[in-house]
């Protein structure tokens, strides 16, 4: 008689550990800690599978008190309602996405940021993530996020002078920021990678090692942000300088940069939307970040959004 399979957790209220089905596998994920559990030699039938995406980023505004460069956010005034995220948030709870990371623009600026952060850790079982660029992290701020987010991610792009021109914000301000994030929650870089930044990647590193990152993200500038911010001397720059890191930090790096690099992903059998979806602060529901055509959240909710996204063509 073949051994019954573990009841997944995609439901309401899941206290810490998930299980997640998919063609992957058995997903074991425990958000606290950031442990991930997979048993890939079971497949389990494709009925049982996870209907949410495993992770899904959502815009909460478009505002930003930063003009950096190269930044790709519209520039539209849009803000997505309280109530409105609080919905989508229930809803892939429900059917068993894993996480869900909030940005923007800078999210520390939505009015109930830290409103949505509690309900996301309290009242569902995802993981609470969110981007930002760290200058509103203060004290008053981050007691309000403990114990209701589980992971922060900081943007650095560049260090010292570097960082001041493109961020124009003291760089000696971040690091008291990250200083302070340490004692809240796990964080990590995001190091914005083009012809400014790659060659600081050795000191950002050591930075973020001594600061008490436990993750370094790296990526690499958008083609369509500015023809000259990615160019194939700083892909050739970047490629090197990963082959031949030997660190401790962990490297982590995004989908569309990873092209001849020696990356690893296990759960490759979620292709697509079952794997990563994104929300635009207009409340449209894309494939990625970078897409300019999606699909509106409507009264239907999030899950109809998504078989309709599916549907459309790549």
């Amino acid at each position: 008689m073949a051994a019954a399979l573990p009841k997944p957790t995609p439901g309401r209220r899941a206290n810490r550990a998930r299980i997640r089905f998919s063609p992957s596998g058995i997903h074991f994920f425990d958000r606290v800690s950031g442990t991930n559990f997979l048993i890939d030699e079971v497949t389990p039938p494709e009925r049982t599978w996870a209907k949410g995406p495993r992770q899904v980023s959502i815009a909460l505004t478009n505002a930003c008190d930063l003009k950096c460069p190269y930044c790709f956010a519209p520039k539209t005034h849009a803000t997505l309602s309280y109530d409105q995220v609080v919905s989508w948030l229930d809803e892939l709870d429900l059917h068993g996405t894993l996480g869900i990371g909030f940005g923007g623009g800078e999210p520390t600026l939505h009015p109930r940021f830290t409103d949505l952060c509690f309900h996301g850790a309290n009242k569902t079982g995802l993981a609470i993530t969110f981007t930002t660029h760290g200058h509103h992290l203060d004290q008053a701020l981050l007691a309000k996020l403990a114990g209701n987010v589980h992971f922060i991610r900081i943007s650095m792009d560049g260090v010292g002078t570097t960082y001041e021109r493109l961020r124009n914000r003291p760089f000696k301000d971040l690091l008291s920021r990250l200083a302070a994030v340490k004692a809240v929650a796990p964080f990590g870089i995001n190091y914005l990678v083009n012809e400014d930044t790659v060659s600081e990647l050795p000191v950002a590193l050591n930075v973020a090692e001594d600061m008490g990152a436990s993750e370094f993200l790296l990526l690499p500038e958008h083609p369509p942000n500015r023809p000259t911010g990615f160019t194939i001397t700083t892909a050739r720059s970047l490629h090197a300088w990963v082959i031949r890191y030997s660190g401790s930090l962990r490297l982590t790096i995004s989908e569309t940069g990873a092209d001849a690099l020696p990356t690893c992903n296990p759960l490759q059998p979620e292709k697509g939307l079952m794997s990563y979806a994104h929300i635009d602060a207009s409340g449209v529901l894309k494939r990625t970040s970078f897409h300019t055509v999606g699909v509106l959240i409507a009264a239907d909710g999030l899950l109809s959004a998504l078989t309709k996204l599916n549907q459309q063509e790549l």
